[in-house]
């Protein structure tokens, strides 16, 4: 029992150190220096070294009980810098998957769907042009190489808008708004009331996928907060939009990566255990063959929603 105790407190306190600690005395260093050095100082390494060497001549730090104290006042610190990049992340993360119903989300959903529009009426026209190119000896299409390449560019731009006609503010919002309609469109079932029922029935590899997907898009937006933390702090030392800049990118390409794979593997734990959700409700056979089809998925969502 005590080896087992052991063993959870040092992994809490590992745990502890390195997403609360670390990353927040990171931050409280940068803010010494920068409130150091200021803009007019940034790169002065000389004046930083003068001022910590006043500070550990100082008589008080010769007290341990004085030192004791400085570090546990470090420590709580860093915890409470992380802490509120973790409740800004949370923020972060919401924003991003948000419906958009204000006005400025209506209006930045409209410019994104026109966008989109817009590429896909160029990649339809490109699209058109490779089928009217001419066919080779045994009657297949022949798409020349500078129309093929236009192709898979306008797909790209138009991918990057959404999968599908922007319907939310944000590339996060869309990409999971397009599993749900893809779910719907193959299986008749809506996806925001069939999850958590599905998610009690998933086996635990599947489980353990979806939660590290999760778990990265998390991690992702406590990055994008860390971002606007460094932001502020380049008010008082530039270097610091340096840091800004740098967790702002990784953020935006792992929140990108992570929900992609994310929405994936939602669609398909409905691909694989839809139909076993279906057959435990009772409406479906054990015996019966064949997928999952749009009745029995309608009837899913009836159920599901409690209606009459």
């Amino acid at each position: 029992m005590n080896h087992l105790l052991a063993t959870l407190g040092g992994k809490l306190t590992e745990r502890w150190l390195n997403s609360l600690v670390l990353p927040g005395a990171l931050f409280l260093a940068a803010t010494a220096v920068g409130a150091t050095l200021g803009h007019r100082h940034w790169h002065d390494v000389d004046r930083l070294r003068t001022t910590l060497d006043d500070l550990a001549a100082r008589p008080a730090l010769d007290r341990t009980g004085t030192a004791a104290l400085l570090v546990a006042l470090v420590l709580l610190t860093a915890t409470a810098a992380s802490l509120a990049a973790q409740f800004l992340g949370g923020g972060i993360e919401r924003c991003r998957l948000r419906f958009g119903r204000d006005p400025f989300s209506r209006a930045r959903t409209a410019r994104r769907a026109r966008r989109w529009r817009r590429i896909d009426a160029q990649l339809t026209e490109a699209v058109g042009h490779a089928h009217h190119a001419g066919t080779g000896p045994d009657g297949a299409v022949v798409i020349p190489g500078d129309t093929l390449a236009r192709i898979h560019t306008l797909t790209e731009a138009r991918d990057r808008i959404a999968l599908r006609e922007p319907a939310r503010p944000t590339w996060y919002g869309d990409r999971m708004q397009a599993a749900a309609d893809r779910v719907e469109a193959a299986y008749g079932v809506d996806l925001a009331v069939l999850w958590p029922r599905l998610w009690l029935i998933l086996p635990e590899p599947a489980v353990r996928q979806v939660q590290s997907a999760h778990d990265s898009f998390s991690a992702a937006a406590r990055l994008a907060a860390w971002a606007v933390g460094y932001a502020l702090l380049a008010c008082w030392w530039w270097p610091a939009a340096l840091a800004a800049v740098g967790c702002a990118a990784v953020a935006r390409t792992r929140a990108r990566t992570a929900l992609d794979t994310l929405a994936g593997l939602i669609e398909a734990a409905v691909d694989v255990h839809g139909r076993e959700l279906a057959t435990r409700i009772g409406l479906m056979s054990p015996d019966a063959q064949g997928r999952l089809d749009q009745d029995t998925g309608d009837d899913m969502s009836a159920m599901f929603r409690k209606a009459e």
